[in-house]
């Protein structure tokens, strides 16, 4: 291990001074693509510096105290080896984390599709309720959030919402979000006093770039349409919603938030990508049955990941057997104790492997 961290070492000051050369800085994509590597060294060269200090803590320390003979003296460099050696076996293990493979995904924006499952109006509902959620939790870590495509019911649910969220480390914070959310309430519908069992489907997938998903235009057919529900003049009078099929797969995109028939084509098209990419990855996580079982969740959108409990005040995660009492803040975007339990179990599991 050490040996490979004295390599990251080296290559992060090979960096530091490239970054100091003035024909790189006159190269604007080697630089930005320096900078990036630079930044995601940072956390694991940080560590590490901590990691050799105590070390060098603990040496220093104990030539120290042979050669000391105030005991106040004594005192005080016993309690700075004790504390040294405590950090040891914390930094140890948080290198090791740190040096576990980095999913390539994980610094990309993602695009995020709700859709309402069983239940009827209530899963519209709590759809529109988990839509809230996510656009919330997104404010909370100053990240964008694009809208690309919505299907509302009329009461205030939606059958159906896709919308990117554009933010560092936005795919690793929610990738762990795929899957069926279910809900326990008494719907706003419901006159009885009954509670009724909902669910959502969700689904996370990064951003791919162009040169990643290679998409043929003869296989993709674009029809033009007006769209409908909550818009701006140009939206609602003009032809400019975009619907797009794409034969091979039967995959079927409508896209009408942008005021022009190009952009709402350039969003569908970015959503294609996203989803070719997401079926080519679930083609791997299928041969790959070990590191499939070795994860959080498998992503797999018909898998059950969490339920709301309304009545209870409770929000209980299935993959890692987590239960919290604080629904309220969840939902309103709070998910930050969820999601750094599941990236904690993640890495639990992979670093067994290791």
């Amino acid at each position: 291990m050490f040996d490979k961290l004295e390599d990251i070492l080296r290559r992060y000051e090979d960096i530091t001074m490239e970054l100091n050369d003035p024909a790189v800085i006159s190269d604007q994509e080697r630089f930005r693509k320096l900078m990036k590597e630079q930044k995601s060294l940072e956390p694991l060269i940080e560590c590490y510096s901590r990691y050799k200090k105590c070390k060098e803590t603990i040496e220093d320390s104990l030539l120290l105290l042979e050669e000391e003979n105030d005991p106040d003296m004594k005192e005080m460099l016993k309690e700075e080896l004790s504390d040294a050696k405590d950090q040891i076996p914390l930094l140890e293990q948080e290198l090791k984390i740190l040096l576990l493979p980095k999913d390539p995904n994980d610094d990309k924006n993602v695009i995020v599709e709700i859709r309402a499952g069983v239940g009827g109006d209530e899963a519209a509902l709590f759809a529109a309720d988990m839509y809230r959620v996510y656009t919330r939790y997104a404010e909370r870590q100053n990240w964008k959030v694009e809208t690309m495509s919505v299907e509302d019911i009329g009461i205030g649910g939606i059958k159906t919402v896709s919308f990117m969220i554009k933010g560092s480390g936005a795919y690793s914070r929610l990738k762990f979000e795929s899957g069926v959310h279910r809900v326990q309430r008494i719907p706003a519908t419901e006159s009885g006093g009954r509670i009724h069992t909902s669910a959502i489907t969700v689904a996370i997938m990064p951003e791919v770039e162009d040169v990643e998903v290679d998409i043929d235009l003869n296989d993709c057919k674009f029809d033009v349409f007006r769209a409908s529900g909550n818009g701006g003049q140009c939206v609602n009078t003009t032809d400019s919603a975009v619907r797009l099929t794409h034969f091979p797969t039967g995959i079927v995109i409508s896209c009408q938030d942008e005021k022009s028939q190009q952009q709402n084509k350039a969003k569908a098209l970015k959503v294609l990508r996203a989803k070719l990419y997401e079926l080519e990855t679930q083609k791997q996580h299928d041969s790959e049955a070990q590191l499939r079982r070795s994860q959080v969740g498998s992503g797999d959108r018909s898998e059950k990941i969490r339920t709301y409990n309304f009545h209870q005040g409770r929000v209980t995660d299935h993959r890692i057997n987590l239960t919290l009492y604080k629904i309220d803040q969840i939902m309103d975007g709070d998910l930050d104790e969820i999601i750094d339990a599941l990236i904690a179990s993640d890495q639990t599991e992979k670093l067994k492997m290791q």
